[in-house]
């Protein structure tokens, strides 16, 4: 099969076509035809080499960590799908390479496409999506009538987690460039902050949860809008010393990561809030749960551009610009 991949890390580096064999299956695996696939700030930043500590990959690597497709084949000990079966999926992080023809991936992070989506729509969900669900269901906990402020609303993350946090009944800000604040407020934002124009930290107060997708400098100030007793779940780092044993990393590892988010941690308890790093997993059943959401329009996909399969570098630099308006999809088939 055809598929991009690297075989060194090198920041900034061009993915190389090559043929290389199809995936092995597993008994609890399905084997996907890929129809489309996504972007992610993720691939970048694998293929610069900045996880190389967190996930030890063996190279050569395919890149790519969202999937919409066809079951071809399925594995002796799958109950949940059948050959014919369209599928969306995130893989999970050890065996990431939707950009590729086909993709085996295990049964549990997998989950039917919405009926409402075409492949390329519902490719661009399953990361994002995720992310959002993980960040505000599980980790946040978000309630009816709470404030929440999401960073970069009209990122790929940000979209769907405006989206997911009104559906849940939450007061939602968000920060965005001029250019995009129709958009925001489309998608459900209550309150929109133009910071080429104006400080969020000087317009906002009381809220009770920030997801923080940008820098270190945005990250301190976010601190600034909570009120006690809020959390600041930050998908973009530091790392901390839970997200390490979630990995299942080992003590000095830990010890490295407590290190690496001891500043932020020292002034989030200072702040009286709580910080939290977030770093995504799969997850058949709760991509399920989202699916339920898409169909009955509670969350809608929001696609930039499609970039025809062998133009997949085009795509990822298009992506690293920072100016993609939701997300950037691959057509493979």
């Amino acid at each position: 099969m055809k598929a991009f991949l690297i075989d060194r890390y090198a920041k900034g580096g061009t993915l190389q076509l090559g043929e290389v064999p199809e995936p092995e299956l597993r008994e609890h695996d399905v084997l996907v035809q890929i129809h489309a696939t996504s972007v992610n700030p993720l691939d970048a930043k694998i293929r610069d080499g900045e996880f190389k500590l967190i996930l030890p990959y063996r190279l050569p690597l395919i890149l790519g960590n969202d999937v919409a497709g066809v079951v071809v084949r399925v594995g002796s000990k799958v109950r949940r799908f059948k050959p014919g079966d369209e599928v969306y999926a995130r893989p999970a992080q050890d065996r990431i390479g939707t950009f590729a023809e086909f993709i085996a991936m295990n049964e549990a992070d997998v989950a039917m496409k919405p009926k409402n989506l075409t492949m390329e729509e519902a490719a661009s969900l399953p990361l994002v999506a995720l992310t959002a669900w993980q960040a505000l269901v599980e980790r946040a906990k978000l309630k009816k009538g709470q404030k929440v402020l999401i960073h970069a609303g009209s990122g790929g993350v940000g979209a769907i987690a405006i989206q997911l946090a009104k559906h849940m009944g939450a007061y939602v800000a968000t920060t965005t460039s001029t250019a995009n604040i129709n958009l925001v407020r489309s998608l459900g934002a209550d309150v929109v902050v133009d910071y080429k124009k104006d400080d969020f930290e000087n317009t906002l107060q009381g809220y009770d949860v920030v997801l923080n997708s940008l820098g270190k400098e945005t990250l301190e100030k976010s601190l600034r809008v909570l009120k006690p007793g809020g959390k600041l779940i930050s998908i973009s780092g530091p790392p901390d010393a839970a997200f390490a044993r979630q990995n299942g990393s080992g003590w000095l590892f830990q010890q490295l990561m407590a290190l690496l988010s001891s500043g932020i941690r020292r002034k989030s308890k200072r702040h009286g809030v709580s910080y939290s790093f977030l770093f995504m997993t799969a997850n058949g059943g709760q991509l399920g749960e989202i699916t339920s959401l898409i169909e009955a329009g509670a969350i809608r996909a929001v696609v930039d551009r499609v970039f025809p399969f062998q133009n997949t570098n085009e795509a990822l630099a298009y992506v690293e610009t920072g100016r993609a308006k939701g997300k950037v999809v691959i057509a493979v088939k």
